[in-house]
């Protein structure tokens, strides 16, 4: 039987790196995410990174392209996607293609989630991964973990085996297939990069005891140690 998620926490006070423009935030970030994936082939020779979709991390993608690492012993796939065609402008894979795997970066291995019979066991090969990026909507949703979507409890589930789930919902628009929480928490480093006012005002809420089902993000707030947050207006 599937664990049900906790239904409320008080997330802990995340350390907030505040930038003034969408430039040095993606320097930032790009700067921790190497550092780290950097120190995991060191150590172990192989690093992964699993990155979100949507228009917010273009800057940040083609930023961390441009970083001297050493890319064949990179594996990138995502934190979810639409279940569309990489044809289609909505698809989480074709825009990682067009703004991250460029130049030398496109030596790195991509293993994506739309298609991949075997998403789920590739994933457990790799966990725990090195580094996990996430976003944010305004409706606190982070992954594909939407409020009111049909198997959340299972995405949330603490203790789940499952290392991908699909979900659908009313304001994701098409089917998603996005990583469980245990896969996102258990990572070597976990940021959320957001921008705006509207989302840092988002973020503010979530911070606020609540049900985890209502404002998805705040499971990812609650991690312990606390994830990095990345935010410019």
């Amino acid at each position: 039987m599937t664990p049900e998620p906790p239904h409320a926490v008080m997330p802990a006070k995340a350390g907030i790196h505040a930038f003034l423009s969408t430039a040095d935030l993606a320097g930032a970030l790009a700067t921790y995410v190497a550092d780290a994936l950097t120190n995991r082939i060191t150590t172990h020779g192989h690093a992964t990174l699993a990155v979100s979709g949507g228009t917010t991390p273009v800057k940040f993608f083609e930023t961390l392209s441009k970083q001297n690492l050493d890319w064949p012993k990179i594996t990138v796939t995502l934190v979810d996607d639409r279940w569309v065609e990489e044809s289609s402008p909505r698809s989480n894979a074709a825009l990682v293609k067009t703004h991250l795997l460029q130049g030398k970066a496109a030596a790195a291995t991509f293993l994506p989630l739309v298609g991949n019979a075997s998403a789920n066991a590739a994933i457990s090969a790799l966990r725990p991964l090195t580094v996990t990026i996430l976003g944010m909507g305004t409706d606190g949703h982070t992954a594909s973990f939407f409020p009111g979507g049909d198997t959340l409890s299972q995405c949330l589930a603490p203790t789940s085996d499952q290392c991908v789930e699909t979900i659908r919902a009313e304001a994701a628009g098409e089917t998603r297939i996005t990583l469980t929480l245990p896969v996102l928490l258990e990572a070597g480093h976990v940021a959320l990069h957001i921008e705006g006012a509207a989302k840092r005002q988002v973020l503010d809420a979530a911070f606020c005891s609540g049900p985890v089902e209502d404002m998805p993000i705040r499971a990812i707030l609650a991690r312990d140690p606390a994830p990095d947050i990345f935010w410019s207006p």
